[in-house]
């Protein structure tokens, strides 16, 4: 009788971490090995800060919050439209689609100016992550990348890598405790709701912040998706599953703040026989 082979070693975990946009976001690279080729490891390190950097860049240019930004400037009135960055036309025009999709459950004019933060965040870390890290996966002992925003993430696999990514989804109602963990080795999960910053999330329809708001988490090929699905599902409430008829296809959770939970798959919703075995 052969003895049974010993497990994978598990991969080891590069990491580099960055403030901004409000919150903190990490760029993950997982190796083989802890010492990767040095030539590998110079461009490990030099991908992780370019990733971090795009951010920087992108946060600069839309943060409504910083008086110096386009969107501030475009905003008061002293940066023309056709004077714009590109990528400002880009995300302008994604958030016009997004509003018509969502029957306006999301809507990036408010109050009658431009304001893309329920979009940017998401649409920022899926580009800095495809540009940047993506092409390490050809990279030889390079397993899987990931980057990370506030906890919303978009994670690649290489394809001849054994590894899937367990991503943990929080529980709203019990701090620092987790309600279920979803296997994924290439997408993007997002979530939104009242748990860290309470009744933040605003009604376009209504203009008022959503009141009793559900905490919803979308898995998606594509962060710049999850995120905004995620936001319009808070949004919509609890109540209301009409808008997966024109979301992409995403799978997900919403979660009552009295506990109940609704979740889908696809874009269709499925029964729980218990709750805890989402997306398992």
């Amino acid at each position: 009788m052969s003895a049974a082979a010993p497990p994978a070693a598990p991969p080891h975990r590069h990491v580099r971490t960055a403030a901004l946009m409000g919150t903190v976001a990490s760029a993950h690279v997982l190796t083989a090995t802890a010492s990767p080729d040095p030539a590998v490891a110079a461009r490990i390190a030099a991908a992780q800060g370019a990733a971090l950097d795009e951010l920087h860049e992108l946060d600069a240019l839309f943060s409504p919050f910083r008086t110096d930004s386009q969107i501030s400037r475009l905003r008061d009135g002293v940066l023309h439209p056709e004077d714009a960055d590109p990528r400002i036309l880009e995300v302008g025009e994604a958030c016009v689609r997004l509003a018509s999709d969502s029957g306006r459950r999301f809507d990036a004019n408010r109050q009658g100016w431009f304001d893309p933060t329920g979009y940017v965040k998401g649409w920022a870390v899926e580009r800095a992550a495809s540009r940047h890290l993506a092409p390490l996966l050809v990279e030889g002992g390079v397993i899987a990348v990931g980057l990370s925003a506030g906890g919303d993430m978009q994670l690649l696999t290489a394809p001849d890598a054994d590894w899937t990514w367990n991503v943990g989804i929080a529980d709203p109602l019990r701090p620092g405790a987790l309600r279920a963990t979803v296997p994924l080795r290439d997408g993007a999960v997002a979530t939104s709701g009242p748990a860290e910053r309470g009744a933040h999330i605003v009604d376009p329809r209504t203009g008022s912040a959503v009141v009793d708001a559900p905490t919803a988490t979308v898995i998606a090929e594509r962060l710049s998706d999850a995120d905004a699905w995620a936001t319009i599902a808070v949004v919509a409430g609890f109540d209301d599953l009409a808008w997966l008829r024109a979301a992409p296809d995403c799978s997900g959770m919403l979660i009552a703040p009295d506990g109940r939970i609704r979740r889908w798959a696809h874009g269709v919703e499925v029964a729980v026989a218990d709750e805890l075995a989402l997306l398992r």
